[in-house]
């Protein structure tokens, strides 16, 4: 198992991606801490859909009939500093 940083993933990606390929996983790490794993998708993994499709069938499962809406809101403006200023503020 490898690890890499954000920063460090974005600037080696296809070092990475070629290790994932021959079957290593890769950790995530922001600060320190893991956020992600990149794993081999195997070619028999199947649609989370059809995984549910049993269950559906029992009425066990009830699929969204829907698309979930992804909009992402316009950010408020609001006065006084920026959350980011204060951030760094903090961090002297």
């Amino acid at each position: 198992m490898t690890t890499a940083g954000i920063k460090e993933l974005k600037n080696q990606l296809s070092r990475y991606i070629a290790m994932v390929k021959k079957g290593d996983e890769v950790l995530i790490t922001e600060r320190g801490k893991v956020i992600a794993r990149i794993v081999k998708e195997h070619s028999n993994h199947f649609s989370l859909r059809r995984a549910l499709q049993p269950l559906v069938l029992k009425g066990q499962v009830v699929m969204p009939t829907r698309e979930i809406a992804r909009d992402i809101p316009n950010p408020l403006k609001v006065r006084g500093k920026a959350v980011s200023a204060i951030v760094i503020e903090e961090r002297r």
